[in-house]
C-alpha cells in the first residue's frame, strides 16, 4: 500500500516534536517498601520529524510501547527512547510518563492508615546525549506567618502543592522526595484523620507557619544539600482559604549554584 507519510514534503519546515498524547497505559514502579507498584500512566511520545519527509508513522509508537508491555519504567526508558529513533528514523526522541503514586500513611496519633496519591513523572529524551528528569508533585499544609502575627485569635492556614523537578546521578527514591517535601511545609496531609490526629496536625502547623516563599527556599536547601542532586526546580502553589487567588513561588538551580 502506498505510503503517504515517507512523500516528499514541499513546506520545507522541520518539526521538532511529532507524535502521540495521553496515551493510557500501565506501568510498573519501584516501591521502596513493597518492592514494585502497578499504576496507570498518561504517556506522551514524540520525536523530531525532518523537513523532506510528509509525516510521522504514528502507530509505532503505540507498537514500541506494546512492546514493553508490564515493563514500562524509569530503568527502562533508555531503550525504549532509542528504538523510537531507529523506527522512526528520527534524530531525537521524546518520553513523558505521568502516573498516580500511592502510599499507605499512618495518621501521627490514633496511627490510623489510609492511602495518600502523589503525582509522579518521569521525562526522558535522546539526542546526542541522554537526558533524564523525575518530578514529584506532593500536597502539603500551610499556616500564614502574616496571619497568625497580626491576628488576636488564630491565623488563616490552606492546602497546597509543592512540585520538585530534578535530574540525578545515581537512583533516587521518590518516597525520599516526597518526604523531603513533607518536612519543609507547616505541616503534610493524611487521608485519614481521626480527632486527637486532626488536634496534632492543626497544632504542628501553628507552630510552624510558612510562606511559599518559606517553602520553595526549605526545599532547595535540602536539596542543594545531596550530592546525588544535579539540578532541580521548586515551586509551591497555596490555594489561600482568604483570597480569590493563589499564592505562588518558584526556584530553579542555577549551574553552578
Amino acid at each position: 500500500m502506498k505510503d503517504v507519510q515517507i512523500q516528499k514534503d514541499d513546506w520545507n519546515i522541520e518539526i521538532n516534536k511529532v507524535g502521540v498524547k495521553h496515551i493510557r497505559y500501565p506501568v510498573t514502579v519501584l516501591d521502596k517498601a513493597k518492592g514494585v507498584q502497578h499504576t496507570v500512566a498518561n504517556v506522551n511520545m514524540y520525536v523530531d520529524l525532518p523537513h523532506r519527509f510528509k509525516g510521522t508513522h504514528m502507530s509505532r509508537f503505540v507498537e514500541i510501547l506494546n512492546r514493553y508491555k508490564g515493563d514500562i519504567s524509569m530503568r527502562n526508558c533508555s531503550k525504549i527512547l532509542e528504538e523510537m529513533k531507529l523506527k522512526l528514523r528520527a534524530k531525537t526522541a521524546h518520553l513523558e510518563v505521568e502516573f498516580p503514586y500511592f502510599i499507605e500513611k499512618e495518621a501521627p496519633v490514633t496511627r490510623a492508615k489510609g492511602l495518600m496519591e502523589y503525582i509522579c513523572r518521569f521525562c526522558g529524551s535522546s539526542n546526542e546525549k541522554e537526558d533524564f528528569i523525575l518530578g514529584v508533585t506532593v500536597p502539603v499544609t500551610t499556616l500564614c506567618p502574616c496571619s497568625k502575627e497580626i491576628s488576636e485569635f488564630g491565623a488563616h492556614n490552606q492546602r497546597g502543592v509543592v512540585t520538585v523537578n530534578l535530574r540525578f546521578r545515581k537512583f533516587i527514591w521518590i518516597e525520599d522526595i516526597i518526604r523531603t517535601i513533607e518536612e519543609s511545609a507547616s505541616s503534610e496531609v493524611f487521608s485519614i484523620l481521626k480527632r486527637p490526629d486532626e488536634k496534632l496536625v492543626t497544632e504542628r502547623a501553628y507552630r510552624n507557619p510558612m510562606f511559599v516563599e518559606d517553602i520553595v527556599r526549605e526545599v532547595a536547601s535540602r536539596l542543594k544539600s545531596d550530592p546525588n542532586v544535579t539540578w532541580f526546580t521548586v515551586e509551591s502553589e497555596n490555594f489561600e482559604s482568604i483570597h480569590n487567588h493563589s499564592a505562588y513561588a518558584y526556584i530553579e538551580k542555577e549551574n553552578p549554584w
